[in-house]
């Protein structure tokens, strides 16, 4: 068989290692290569080389191997146009097309590569797509996110290298230890990639082209979220900051609407210049008071369980925002005559009724568990264990150390379930206005959650206490058997309801989602 039938192709342009590379058989591809490196310079009908179609299917081996083995500088051509020549593989369209396709593959150390080989194609654009726009959809925000000093440091981010290897060797492969240092990995070659791509575009003395590259990639990581690119193109380009979308919002206004703190957060590290940026409206005269005070996007509510917590969520937004406008601005109407208050109320009506049955649902159930939990101890109070001496009245076992942990215990389980049951009344009692989801449901859900809980412990403690004065030291083991199973409803309350207690606290009392990220200053 001639080496050329190996150039035969089907409807579609595809020859033999087109297909190959499309699988990612790699084993095919170097016979193939072998036998017939022409191959690796033709074109299917989408103006796709093996390349191409590696980095496009995700295939990182079979797309190493082509990248290793394909010349630069040789025209490339597409057989079912009659062989007419074609551009260099890694030259103008071709080369931003592979760039991107290798972007949205993931694999940020071949794109690092190639950028370096080619500087061209991290300021070109192909089909209204460039590279920077690229990595803007793809950087992923994760909790063990890389510090920036790595980033910005190699020598660092070897030695942690060197580290990890040290640690495989001596510790036994853990899965979920190595996916999270593969995680590292990949987020901290996006954001050397980020910022080789910004640095290449700052480049351009074309000021027209450079801001078209830098725009709509800074819009699209406000969008997601993205902060990091952010920082990176505005520090690259810094009046790429002033960029507007279409309904003529910024990154921030954006950030708001899409509810992203992280974005948000960058407020925290600009100087006097956030009083400017802060004043700005959209195309409809809203300010940023205005656009917060739209519901937030399904899926961030969906990030805190509950109704009452989501709407505790979008009143902390609010009032967040609140302390970066300018105070004309709080009463302020947008081009509708309505002020951000308004907005707020109108949008969030909805889900202060949710709130509101969610609370009640929650008050409702521990209100019962808690009347019930009332009864039982004032019973077990009333009709001590062992009875009275008929003589002096007192209670047979009233010497005993067993007696007084069983008084002790029963009697603060009374009171805080008492406090429970008038807290979760409360609640059912309260007008539930909008402001009050914000702190004071939450608190006192927080504090009927906390002596339901006690109350539950403490009247397990009176139980386990009876039943030592009852069985006493004769039989041991039945009592070690009775004690362990009484752990049994205490375990059932921490895994049911203690997650949702976390949540409360955290929501009500920690730190919050918004302050400063970094030191370091934005614009």
């Amino acid at each position: 068989m001639p080496v050329e039938a190996l150039e035969l192709n089907d409807s579609k342009g595809y020859t033999a290692l087109n297909t190959a590379a499309r699988f990612g058989n790699t084993e095919a591809v170097e016979i193939l290569v072998a036998k017939h490196s022409d191959l690796l310079h033709i074109r299917n009908e989408d103006d796709w080389l093996p390349l191409h179609r590696a980095a496009q299917s995700a295939h990182k081996d079979t797309l190493s191997y082509l990248l290793m083995v394909t010349n630069p500088d040789c025209k490339t051509k597409k057989p079912i146009d009659n062989d007419l020549e074609h551009m260099a593989p890694f030259e103008a369209d071709s080369g931003v097309e592979l760039l991107v396709l290798v972007i949205a593959s993931r694999f940020y150390d071949i794109a690092l590569d190639l950028v370096r080989q080619y500087p061209q194609v991290a300021k070109s654009r192909f089909q209204h797509r460039c590279a920077l726009g690229e990595m803007a959809k793809k950087v992923e925000q994760s909790a063990e996110s890389c510090e920036r000093d790595d980033i910005l440091n190699p020598t660092r981010q070897k030695v942690k290298a060197m580290l990890w290897r040290v640690l495989e060797l001596l510790v036994p492969p853990i899965k979920h230890i190595q996916h999270i240092r593969e995680q590292k990995l990949k987020h901290n070659q996006a954001l050397q990639l980020v910022k080789y791509l910004c640095e290449q575009v700052r480049s351009l003395e074309d000021l027209k082209a450079y801001r078209s590259l830098a725009k709509r990639p800074l819009l699209v990581a406000a969008k997601l979220g993205i902060h990091e690119i952010i920082e990176e193109i505005v520090n690259s380009i810094p009046r790429a900051i002033l960029a507007k979308d279409s309904e003529d919002r910024n990154i921030f206004q954006l950030a708001v609407i899409k509810r992203h703190e992280n974005v948000f957060n960058l407020l925290y590290q600009m100087g006097e210049y956030k009083q400017y940026i802060t004043r700005l409206e959209d195309d409809n005269g809203n300010t940023l008071l205005h656009l917060v005070g739209n519901q937030a996007p399904i899926e961030k509510l969906n990030v805190v369980p509950g109704a009452a917590l989501q709407i505790q969520r979008e009143l902390q937004w609010f009032k967040e925002v609140e302390k970066f406008v300018n105070p004309s601005y709080i009463e302020k109407q947008n081009d509708d005559g309505e002020t951000p208050s308004t907005v707020f109320t109108n949008k969030h009506m909805d889900l202060v009724v949710e709130g509101e049955k969610w609370m009640k649902n929650r008050a409702t159930s521990c209100t019962i568990a808690a009347t019930l939990i009332t009864a039982i101890v004032f019973i077990a109070a009333i009709i001590v264990p062992g009875g009275n001496n008929n003589t002096s009245g007192l209670p047979i076992f009233s010497t005993e150390k067993a007696f007084i942990v069983f008084v002790v215990s029963d009697a603060i389980a009374l009171f805080m379930s008492t406090t429970s049951l008038l807290i979760f009344l409360s609640i059912l009692t309260s007008r539930y206005a909008e402001e009050d989801f914000l702190y004071i449901l939450p608190h006192r859900l927080i504090i009927g959650f906390v002596t339901l809980f006690l109350s539950i412990i403490t009247m397990i403690v009176a139980f386990s206490s009876t039943l030592c004065l009852m069985l006493g030291d004769k039989n041991s083991w039945l009592l070690s058997l009775v004690v362990t199973s009484a752990c049994l409803p205490i375990s059932s309350f921490m895994l049911l309801q203690f997650p949702l207690l976390v949540d409360l606290v955290s929501s009500t009392y920690g730190p919050g989602i918004f302050g400063k990220q970094s030191s370091r200053s934005f614009y």
